[in-house]
């Protein structure tokens, strides 16, 4: 049990019986004789629904232990993700809903740490930054300003806005949260033939 004020994201909760992942939370401070308030963004790992409860700063939630595994994406096929565990080579099933936002950019033999919960997936931990190649873009223009932007479709199908410089077949970084460019990855000069 832990006050809500202590809550982080990547937290699971059991609440009234269902279990939550903590995807984002905020906290307000109260003013004079009103109390703060933590907002939170949960998701029910069984289910998939999203809530967005509000909680006292002091009221207390059971959080549940959680056993993390390093998993190797192979591949995904509509609505499931194959992953398989390195030390059994046992394959496993789980819902794009559960990987999240980051699942269009798993690579084959990616490495991933996934929380568990009774045996089943609750989540993957993927980074923040992931990248991607550009599939189609119109080609590169050195010449228009930084601050110009276009349309463009990563190899994972996402539609993306990046700048004029960005051209076909160039890998950039995508912030998997909201789907944003957030910068070109540049080739190292020693590794071009």
């Amino acid at each position: 049990m832990l006050n809500a004020a202590e809550l982080l994201p990547g937290m699971t909760l059991r609440i009234n019986g269902e279990i939550f992942r903590v995807l984002e939370l905020e906290s307000k401070a109260g003013a004079a004789k009103m109390g703060g308030v933590v907002k939170t963004k949960l998701i029910n790992v069984r289910s998939g629904r999203m809530w967005e409860p509000h909680f006292r700063p002091n009221e207390r939630l059971e959080t549940v232990e959680v056993e993390r595994r390093l998993m190797e994406f192979l591949f995904s096929e509509g609505d499931t993700c194959t992953f398989m565990r390195p030390d059994t080579f046992e394959q496993l099933e789980v819902p794009r809903a559960i990987v999240g936002a980051g699942a269009g950019f798993l690579q084959p033999s990616m490495e991933v740490l996934m929380d568990f919960f009774q045996g089943e997936p609750i989540g993957a931990l993927l980074p923040d930054v992931m990248e991607a190649r550009v599939a189609r873009t119109t080609p590169a223009s050195h010449a228009a300003q930084d601050s110009a932007w276009k349309e463009a479709t990563l190899e994972n199908g996402l539609p993306i806005h990046v700048p004029m410089f960005v051209g076909p077949g160039e890998t950039i970084r995508v912030d998997v949260k909201t789907g944003h460019y957030v910068e070109r990855v540049r080739l190292d000069k020693k590794h071009v033939a």
